[in-house]
């Protein structure tokens, strides 16, 4: 969705007192950016990436990242601040950002929150539960068990150490595994009793008011809108762009970098193809293709020929029938996690229009949570806007 940039015929919204701070909440692909662009010109707010992958540098075509050039008109906190070796928590984020909206305040700015990872946004308006930071030694220490071991060994002790937890992952998924064996290795008490203790959220300051706006667009709008993202990504480069990666990182497939939509399906693309670049010796292949297996043959002749000819164009150095298939699950998977995603931010905003302990008389898409913190729903940014002058 295109938004003028002329400013200067509204007025901004006299309810936003100087001590706000704005939640602009919404899918991926939904036009947030241009819209933050937008009232960045008014002089009125700085910028917090809400977004999970954003913080990785050298992450850019496929995390659909500002351009250097933008970043430099309209700069952004919590953009390109790791990178992809690196982890950042959760718990990370939200004091980053309880600092960052300090910092606004007292510059006489309006923190404007913007971006789609609806986690973090759950974490600042509902809370975290008291879980302590990880312990660079204890993470190492079970980097190195699950590395030696495998995952499955790490699962193993978790159904003995914290039964509730070990219930309640599915066996793959490494990273909570891993943190919930941290967290008891650290502390030695299980996650699930971390969890159960009374939450803390930011939001609930009640020297501050929060805006929590959530735009949810018709579906069609926005799966359309997605295709032509990806689009872009395909033919700026993001099969490039994560070679590149892998050439200079020593990656592994469950770094929480490497599992972000887009970058996934490439790594699997590249393995199906067997791509040289697995051959850096900083590099465990091993580990990649058990991740992602081998391509299925079955379905190797059901490649539709109109397509051969664009996939060789996206793809230029790979042109035989089952590099082109490769090329083309590896962009329909794209696609479908991409719209996936979208699915989810949409339940996770519903969830958040839907906290509880709700006061006062309200209706339903515009909600106070005490005297600190409004949520309003919206259609479009084009209802946003308004909404803002």
């Amino acid at each position: 969705m295109q938004l003028s940039s002329d400013s200067s015929s509204y007025r901004l919204n006299s309810k936003l007192t100087d001590n706000s701070v704005v939640c602009l909440m919404a899918p991926t692909a939904s036009g947030k950016t241009a819209l933050a662009y937008e009232l960045y010109d008014t002089g009125r707010y700085e910028l917090i990436s809400v977004d999970s992958a954003l913080i990785y540098r050298e992450m850019n075509i496929g995390t659909a990242k500002p351009t250097a050039a933008e970043l430099a008109s309209y700069p952004h906190h919590l953009v390109d601040i790791i990178n992809p070796m690196q982890s950042y928590s959760v718990a990370e984020f939200v004091s980053d950002v309880a600092r960052l909206i300090d910092s606004c305040h007292e510059n006489g700015k309006i923190p404007l929150l913007v971006g789609g990872t609806m986690m973090y946004y759950m974490a600042l308006l509902d809370g975290l539960s008291p879980v302590p930071d990880s312990d660079d030694n204890v993470r190492a220490r079970v980097e190195q068990w699950r590395q030696e071991e495998g995952i499955n060994a790490l699962y193993e002790y978790l159904g003995k150490i914290d039964p509730i937890t070990h219930q309640r992952l599915n066996a793959t998924d490494t990273q909570r595994i891993t943190r919930a064996v941290e967290v008891y290795l650290q502390t030695n008490i299980p996650i699930s009793d971390w969890q159960q203790q009374p939450k803390k959220a930011l939001a609930y300051n009640p020297n501050q008011n929060w805006h929590a706006l959530a735009v949810m667009p018709d579906r069609p709008w926005l799966h359309k809108r997605i295709e032509q993202r990806l689009d872009i990504m395909w033919k700026e480069g993001l099969v490039a762009e994560v070679i590149g990666l892998l050439e200079q990182y020593p990656l592994t497939p469950n770094l929480p970098s490497m599992r972000c939509v887009g970058y996934r399906q490439v790594l699997e693309y590249l393995v199906h193809i067997n791509h040289p670049v697995f051959e850096q010796a900083h590099l465990d292949k091993t580990q990649f293709y058990d991740a992602f297996g081998q391509l299925d043959a079955s379905i190797s002749g059901q490649i539709r020929p109109e397509l051969a000819a664009q996939l060789t164009i996206q793809a230029p150095e790979h042109t035989s029938r089952t590099e082109a298939l490769a090329c083309q699950k590896m962009q329909n998977k794209a696609l479908y996690a991409t719209r996936q995603l979208a699915k989810r931010q949409y339940t996770w905003l519903r969830k958040l229009t839907q906290l509880s302990d709700l006061s006062g008389d309200v209706s339903n898409n515009d909600k106070q949570i005490g005297n600190a913190i409004t949520i309003k729903t919206f259609d479009s940014m084009g209802q946003v806007r308004d909404y803002l002058y």
